[in-house]
């Protein structure tokens, strides 16, 4: 747009426009697409997020053109890619780095949006859209971790899907539905496989596309939490707003340099990183009949298992004191009101009676799902008056540095085979994952917050 005159396109651009909405879409979402002119280094992860996904779906196409989805063949294709094919170590080691370094910069995607409020109004759906694209990635990984065939990809499989058991009444037969056999087989592979490059991809990529269309819609968050369209000139445009492209698309070209480095050493120099992208057990064929003396997930997993492992016997007698205290809470709070006042009561009552009549094993299953899906009500739970970390008070950042070392610690102690000291540490660390969000609603509104400005703050560089 100039003023209000239409700028037509000619040429092939212009045959183009009058067929399809190229130029429009690109004005849309990069030229005219005014983003606050005060990101920093935390704004490069969404994009790096997008860079890792065409190569996750680049490399995949290229495996596929020699993996065998046969339980017979599985293991031998994957070294057949390894040694035979031209090239084919690179393609292998980028998928897998890929998987690994995809689960990095989304958890800093992540820490970024709970940093500085990006899941609050009006940015809700957003925030929503990103976690269910989370849970894909999560299926999407955990799919994908079976296809190789070796000892991990097996007995990992196998203890994930029986988890399934745990849950009353239709357990037994979901198991086995998952696995089209009744134990991991031949059958569970070719539908791990086309869950893995069929199915979930279509899911995830709708689900990107959604929420960049969210995102667009309602405009990016900053820093400071502030909205930039509130204060804008005379032809509409945000005062405190940049068009994305050129300033941002160039500059997060520095991003996906210093990203590609990264991602190359790794890549050249330790693939398996010391085991935790690569377990050493996977280098050898799977064995139904030989059980790996300790089974964990990869990495990006471990902090959901340790809390798998924490929920004991013993520990549901903890989350039934907590469940109580938090009705208790609920019904004396004068700040909740209507109906959630006596609905989350309620719901915390049968939990805590639920936690001693189906077993420990189900209650771990629902702490380890849980722990994901409440982070899709952080919109809801998060009461604070300000958005951002940086007019909050001074301990709620200590709270946030309490809960990214929990989760870190939890992270480690999956890695581990299990004792009876970590798993009173991972016991712990449950509680306080769970607590943080739980008691959300309580300690963000507390304490003195800072003054939030009227204009973004920005320092030139």
């Amino acid at each position: 747009m100039a003023g209000d005159k239409v700028v037509q396109t000619t040429g092939l651009m212009g045959w183009i426009d009058r067929r399809f909405p190229l130029t429009k879409m690109f004005k849309e979402h990069m030229s005219e697409y005014y983003a606050p002119k005060n990101f920093n280094f935390w704004y490069f992860f969404g994009s790096l997020a997008m860079l890792v996904l065409v190569i996750q779906i680049l490399t995949g196409i290229f495996m596929v053109m020699h993996y065998k989805p046969d339980a017979k063949l599985a293991f031998l294709s994957v070294e057949y890619i390894m040694r035979e094919v031209p090239y084919g170590w690179i393609i292998r080691y980028m998928h897998s780095t890929g998987a690994s370094m995809f689960f990095v910069v989304v958890y800093l995607h992540m820490l970024r949006g709970l940093f500085y409020g990006s899941y609050r109004k009006p940015r809700e759906l957003v925030w929503i859209f990103g976690v269910c694209i989370f849970l894909c990635l999560m299926a999407e990984a955990f799919f994908g971790y079976l296809l190789p065939w070796g000892q991990m990809s097996y007995w990992g499989a196998q203890v994930i899907v029986n988890l399934f058991s745990a849950i009353p009444f239709v357990g037994d037969g979901l198991s086995t539905w998952i696995r089209g056999d009744f134990v991991v087989s031949d059958a569970t592979l070719n539908r791990f496989f086309a869950f893995h490059v069929i199915a979930i991809p279509l899911v995830l990529i709708g689900l990107v596309v959604a929420h960049i269309i969210a995102l667009h819609e309602v405009g990016s968050n900053n820093p400071d939490g502030i909205e930039i369209k509130a204060n804008k000139d005379r032809n509409g445009r945000p005062l405190d707003g940049i068009p994305f492209h050129p300033y941002y698309s160039v500059h997060d070209i520095l991003g996906v340099a210093g990203f590609l480095l990264v991602f190359a050493a790794i890549m050249f120099f330790a693939p398996t990183m010391g085991g935790y992208f690569l377990e050493a057990n996977n280098f050898l064929p799977a064995d139904p009949y030989k059980t790996p003396p300790h089974i964990a997930p990869v990495w990006y997993f471990t902090a959901f298992y340790s809390m798998l492992r924490a929920t004991t016997d013993e520990f549901t007698w903890a989350l039934i004191a907590f469940a109580l205290f938090f009705a208790v809470y609920i019904l004396l709070n004068k700040n909740i009101k209507g109906l959630w006042r006596i609905l989350w009561p309620v719901v915390l009552v049968l939990v805590a009676v639920g936690l001693r009549t189906f077993d420990a094993k189900f209650w771990g299953v629902v702490v380890m799902g849980g722990t994901v899906v409440i982070l899709g009500f952080l919109p809801w739970l998060d009461k604070s008056p300000v958005k951002s970390i940086r007019y909050r008070p001074t301990w709620h950042k200590f709270l946030y540095a309490i809960f990214i070392v929990d989760f870190i610690v939890l992270c480690i102690i999956g890695t581990k085979a299990p004792s009876p000291l970590l798993n009173i540490v991972s016991q712990v660390g449950t509680v306080i994952y769970l607590a943080f969000f739980f008691f959300m609603p309580v300690w963000s509104r507390l304490g003195k917050f800072k003054q939030v400005p009227d204009r973004v703050t920005f320092k030139q560089h």
